[in-house]
């Protein structure tokens, strides 16, 4: 399977190509059609399974590939729940060991889903605008 992108920018997924049309399925929608041939070219650089992945929302992939576990996302939803947090606060309130605790929010980091801030008595932490958004919409499911 490819990745093919219409002159209108639209990415599909090639199914099956025929001498003048080929099948293109729309990774949004599920839509299976017949276009013709010259009215796509083949994206060499866009592996098909991250077609299919885009049509997630850029910040719930976010959350989706950093957060392993129910703990792992426990702490994220406290963070945005609570607001800008202390470290001693965090590894206190949550029984966390500080490597554990240390290798979750480095994770976030990384992903853009957290951000260290200054709180009475230290560093802290607190959720992006991106983490609380896709957050926002995991709950509201």
């Amino acid at each position: 399977m490819r990745t093919v992108e219409d002159a209108d920018g639209d990415r599909y997924l090639l199914v099956k190509r025929f001498s003048e049309s080929s099948l293109v399925r729309d990774p949004d929608t599920g839509e299976e059609v017949h276009l013709p041939n010259d009215a796509f070219e083949t994206v060499e650089d866009a592996a098909p399974l991250t077609t299919v992945a885009n049509v997630v929302p850029e910040s719930r992939r976010r959350v989706l590939t950093a957060v392993h576990d129910d703990r792992a996302l426990g702490l994220l939803l406290e963070l945005d729940e609570r607001g800008p947090t202390d470290v001693r606060a965090l590894l206190d309130r949550y029984k966390l060991c500080e490597s554990d605790l240390h290798g979750l929010l480095a994770e976030f980091r990384a992903a853009g889903l957290v951000v260290e801030t200054e709180v009475p008595g230290g560093r802290g932490y607190e959720t992006t605008a991106a983490a609380g958004e896709a957050l926002a919409t995991l709950r509201s499911d």
